[in-house]
């Protein structure tokens, strides 16, 4: 243990212990030899930010309102950005994930209503990987949604199986699926030729973003892309490199260099978002057209009259492609964050592939239950997944706050890692805006 006494670390068993302290980390070195030993684990964050839930929101938002919402994607980046960096730095200085710090600073009653909150989050999380993932099955390969949808539970035994060949090459897979969607959304967006005046524009934040339905629409975003699950995701697998976490300075670099990487994975979703957006309004803005579903948007971007000339079968493919890899990628970090949520917060330690099983099916029976009801009709789906979204911006503050709280704390964090005063206040600033926003938003719903 370090000699200052403000150094504070638990062992109450680590997170995700299959993929504790695994990857091992250079002694020395340059700054790109340690970025590249501690980058990966921003990678399965940013995951989360484009997700298929983002792509309904953001294509949307762009339909609807042109370029306007392209500030809240910003806002909502830079959120994101300071939220990550605090859920590393918990798991790197305390040794505990967010669910188990919560758990060991709250009664037992308390933590267990936090627990079904959070598993709710994790659900909505879910609702949208599960239904992109089916509908992107049935785009490619003309698969009915209702067995797409059973299809997704097999994606579990598809991690089980990449957990065998080690964490280093989840991050690996990873970070080629989010290179394809990156790839695809660019060569779509520079076809789409947007003004880039416009885009400029578009960052600067307009009074029309609280208005109704810009409103809902720009919660929605926030709720697609500043995600709950990912601070307890982020915060066990910061945990992931190995080097001695009793000498102060080798975590003090631990938490640099993962700051760098959570910060660099990070601006590359915010760039995917931009384009999801300037997609949508390049191309869709100001048509009659109904694009509220991803079906919509796949037959729209192959039909001249309302994607114009540069629309092709081929631009329906690549969207279909970007959609199943993006469907694929938030499997994999959503099945991780249930474990993490479920022992952090229950204890519960079943086998592995029993807990991951139940955790995917938690989110897949009401996907399912809704495609049968509604004989697998995409409008109805879509309809669930963004409502889902809108749910995830309200959660966000029941994990925000014991984040901001945590890591504000000398006493649990040490004088040394605990948030600087700005940093604190500019999280206090994040979880009251937000909340004040979701208040609104449930007084306008109802």
């Amino acid at each position: 243990m370090s000699n200052d006494n403000n150094f504070v670390r638990y062992a109450n068993g680590p997170s995700l212990e299959e993929i504790n302290d695994t990857v091992d980390i250079p002694e020395g070195g340059s700054f790109w030899k340690n970025l590249l030993a501690f980058s990966g684990p921003g990678a399965l964050v940013a995951v989360g930010y484009m997700d298929p839930g983002n792509w309904i929101t953001s294509i949307g938002g762009g339909a609807q309102y042109g370029y306007l919402l392209l500030s809240v994607i910003l806002l909502s980046n830079f959120i994101a950005m300071l939220l990550q960096y605090m859920a590393a730095k918990l798991g790197i200085v305390t040794g505990m994930d967010l669910a188990q710090a919560t758990r060991k600073h709250t009664s037992r009653k308390l933590g267990f209503i936090l627990w079904i909150v959070t598993e709710l989050a994790i659900m909505a999380t879910d609702i949208a990987e599960v239904i992109g993932g089916a509908i992107a099955l049935n785009l490619l390969f003309g698969i009915p949604i209702v067995y797409g949808v059973i299809l997704t539970v097999f994606d579990v035994f598809l991690l089980l199986f990449l957990m065998k060949l080690g964490f280093r090459k989840i991050e690996a897979i990873v970070i080629t699926l989010i290179t394809v969607i990156l790839i695809v959304f660019i060569y779509e967006v520079a076809l789409a030729n947007p003004s880039f005046a416009a885009i400029m524009h578009g960052f600067v934040p307009q009074k029309q973003v609280l208005h109704k339905g810009e409103l809902t629409m720009a919660l929605g975003i926030v709720g697609a892309t500043v995600m709950p699950h990912n601070l307890y995701l982020h915060s066990a697998i910061a945990q992931s490199r190995k080097y001695d976490r009793n000498d102060e300075e080798k975590v003090a670099k631990a938490v640099r260099f993962t700051t760098w990487d959570s910060n660099i994975q990070l601006t590359v979703a915010f760039v995917i978002n931009c384009l999801l957006l300037i997609l949508g309004a390049a191309m869709f803005f100001g048509t009659k057209e109904d694009l509220g579903t991803f079906t919509a948007l796949y037959d729209a971007l192959q039909d001249k009259n309302i994607a114009g000339s540069v629309a092709s079968p081929l631009l329906s493919t690549l969207f279909a492609v970007a959609l199943l890899a993006s469907g694929q990628n938030s499997t994999i970090t959503g099945t991780l964050t249930g474990q993490v949520v479920m022992e952090g917060f229950v204890h519960m330690r079943i086998p592995t592939w029993a807990r991951r099983l139940i955790t995917r099916a938690i989110s897949v029976l009401p996907v399912l239950a809704c495609a049968i009801y509604f004989n697998g009709r995409e409008t109805a789906l879509d309809d669930l997944m963004v409502s889902s979204q809108v749910f995830l911006s309200i959660a966000l503050p029941v994990s925000m706050v014991p984040l901001v709280y945590f890591t504000s704390s000398e006493k649990i964090m040490g004088k040394r890692f605990k948030n600087k005063p700005i940093i604190a206040a500019l999280g206090w600033l994040s979880a009251i805006v937000l909340t004040i926003l979701n208040i609104q938003l449930i007084i306008g719903m109802f």
